[in-house]
């Protein structure tokens, strides 16, 4: 094996298909998780499972405190939204955005690619079954890409193209979890929930948690967790 990627690793569903889908195209897996002051910080010790179980290269988290701006039921005292239609959750951007989150773990996976002199990143943004974030979007992508190539000192030498890879960026959530399940990927290690419990209940309410029930069922495939609802 020769190749080598950071992977964007959060503890859900999406980044990890996406390291099982980086893993199966022959990639090294260096994984990078955020303790950003998200309310619920479950989702790192299931980051640490995943990367454990699936035998990434490295596992690092990052300290980053983006509750210093809150503006995001993930960061801030803002209830979480729950019970919210189909038509409602793809209708504006919700208030579970975190401002500038994927700009800056794109940043320091930039940073952290160009030391080890690796030249490919992963991350498991999604434009079709996601909530509207406008950090999820190729154009996104396309112009952080733009802008990283002009940012780095391998990019102005002209050794190396960073280029960041988007596997899922057109697929259903089910989609995903089909092809996850294809790859052996545990998603009972997993953890999508926006509110869970102190148990790492998921729950069942919330947008996150109906974006993942809903595709686990047009998937056919068992949810391996646990709700409350």
């Amino acid at each position: 094996m020769n190749k080598k990627a950071v992977v964007l690793l959060s503890g859900g569903v999406d980044s990890t298909t996406t390291l099982a889908i980086a893993q199966s195209q022959g990639y090294e897996v260096w994984a990078m998780s955020f303790r950003y002051g998200q309310r619920h910080a479950l989702e790192l010790d299931r980051a640490r499972d995943i990367a454990a179980s699936m035998k990434a290269k490295k596992h690092i988290i990052v300290d980053i405190d983006l509750r210093a701006f809150g503006g995001s039921a993930l960061t801030d005292e803002i209830d979480v939204p729950k019970d919210r239609f189909e038509d409602e959750i793809g209708d504006g951007i919700p208030i579970t955005y975190v401002p500038g989150r994927n700009t800056i773990f794109l940043s320091f996976a930039m940073a952290w690619a160009e030391t080890l002199e690796i030249d490919t990143i992963f991350i498991g943004v999604n434009a079709l079954d996601y909530s509207g974030y406008p950090d999820c979007r190729p154009e996104f992508i396309e112009a952080y890409q733009r802008m990283a190539n002009m940012a780095t000192k391998a990019g102005v030498e002209g050794k190396t193209e960073l280029k960041i890879l988007t596997p899922l960026i057109s697929m259903t959530k089910a989609e995903i979890i089909q092809k996850g399940s294809e790859l052996g990927v545990d998603y009972g290690l997993t953890l999508s929930c926006y509110d869970p419990d102190d148990f790492g209940r998921a729950c069942g309410l919330c947008d996150s948690c109906f974006l993942r029930k809903k595709g686990f069922a047009e998937a056919g495939v068992i949810d391996g967790i646990t709700y409350l609802s």
